[in-house]
């Protein structure tokens, strides 16, 4: 382990102070991460306003004005001093303000003190910096599968952690008793969960998510756990009595040997995938004002330290947007397009039982995505090529399942899917 800085120290020492179990959860490189307050953006930050300020690595013109070439400004209508200047590392504050808000207005349940969140690029940058922050090589976190591919990257091979998955169904709903023997017998320190799941577009009913968190408040009596969260695909529910909040709100108030830790966004849930915003916020119970000042410094550091910050102009459009009156109801309209989609797949698999000969649907009520199981005559990726050569078709595989992302297909062309996917199935049957 390198050594701790005196600034680092320094954010450690206002951990410990406020909770020992934070300060143990945080990986050797966590408690080496520090916002460097006294290096160049501390002293930039004091030379704010002054009448000669030669400190900040941009190019200004001549009245103090950030340069902008034209042939880039002239097609953004808002202010260029929204646009080009770097983004606090910590995001800008308006936005991390709103996006607060936003969350307990959308979380009603979540009534207890969370941090400010910190901004990050987009959910992927979020869940990396929550393995810079807590992951050393070897790190055992469970995680229900299937799960996203990019979870290997993100962890296993950035950070050397070993993920452990546990099967996520059982006799059609989520197996609460398998993630928590898993969780049990690896003793493992992170437990992410997805909701929405990526890639079977599942999320726990009211009762299941009861039960997963009157076992994780047993859990944790005596072992320290972060929980990670990810919220990708947060509010994308289309039936009743599922859980329509974050789990986050069930966790961050929880036990003091727990720490929860929100990573969302604004790709999905606001439509703008290629804007790259993203927050990281911390929940623990008893958490204070102090405590999670010095989080917000060491995810900040984080940052600082891998992308710098996040998008500017990102962030004043998406800012720009939360006060525009109609967002709101636009959100709606786009939620109910996909419901309809979801609704129609629903539809299409009642009505179509010579399906079952050769796929099974997954349980699924949310998000963007559902699987259907191949029957063991079959191999996905067989049939996701034959689908591309002879049908046209694009779907994904993993393991024995195809992915259908109905996000991204009308709902007119869906049954068309289908019926390509049963004929290729039907084709290719050994």
């Amino acid at each position: 382990m390198a050594t701790i800085t005196p600034q680092a120290e320094k954010v450690n020492q206002a951990i410990s102070g406020e909770s020992t179990v934070v300060l143990n959860l945080l990986s050797d490189r966590g408690k080496q991460t520090f916002f460097p307050h006294e290096g160049i953006l501390g002293q930039t930050a004091e030379a704010k306003g002054k009448k000669l300020n030669a400190t900040i690595g941009m190019a200004c013109e001549d009245d103090g004005t950030v340069i902008a070439l034209d042939t880039i400004a002239r097609n953004i209508s808002i202010d260029k001093g929204d646009v080009f200047p770097y983004a606090p590392s910590f995001g800008k504050k308006e936005v991390r303000e709103k996006w607060k808000a936003m969350m307990l207005q959308k979380n009603p349940s979540l009534h207890s003190k969370i941090s400010l969140p910190v901004v990050t690029s987009a959910l992927t940058n979020g869940l990396s910096i929550a393995g810079y922050l807590f992951a050393d090589s070897g790190t055992k976190i469970v995680l229900a599968e299937p799960f996203w591919g990019n979870y290997k990257l993100t962890f296993n091979v950035t950070y050397g952690t070993e993920l452990v998955p546990s099967a996520i169904f059982n006799n059609g709903g989520m197996d609460v008793d398998g993630l928590i023997n898993t969780l049990r017998e690896s003793q493992a320190k992170i437990l992410l969960l997805n909701f929405p799941n990526n890639p079977c577009g599942y999320t726990p009913t009211n009762k299941e998510v009861d039960r997963l968190v009157a076992e994780l408040e047993k859990y944790v009596q005596d072992q320290q756990l972060v929980v990670l969260c990810d919220d990708a695909y947060f509010g994308l529910v289309y039936e009743d009595g599922v859980y329509t909040e974050s789990i986050f709100s069930r966790l961050c108030d929880l036990h003091e040997n727990l720490l929860a830790i929100k990573l969302d966004g604004c790709t999905k849930e606001d439509y703008v995938w290629g804007f790259r915003v993203g927050f990281i916020t911390f929940g623990i119970k008893g958490g204070t004002t102090a405590l999670y000042d010095a989080l917000a410094d060491k995810a900040a550091g984080a940052v600082r330290g891998t992308s710098s910050n996040a998008p500017n102009i990102s962030q004043a459009l998406l800012l720009k947007a939360f006060n525009t009156e109609g967002y709101e109801q636009e959100k709606k309209e786009k939620k109910e397009l996909l419901k309809e989609r979801y609704s129609e797949i629903k539809i299409i698999l009642s009505s179509h039982n010579e399906y079952e000969e050769y796929f099974t649907s997954l349980p699924f009520n949310s998000g963007y995505f559902m699987c259907v199981q191949l029957s063991d005559k079959l191999n996905a990726e067989e049939v996701r090529k034959h689908l591309l050569k002879k049908y046209d078709t694009g779907l994904i595989s993993i393991d024995n399942m195809i992915r259908v992302a109905f996000s991204s297909v009308g709902a007119d062309k869906l049954q068309q899917i289908f019926d390509n996917l049963y004929t290729t199935c039907k084709e290719l049957a050994k």
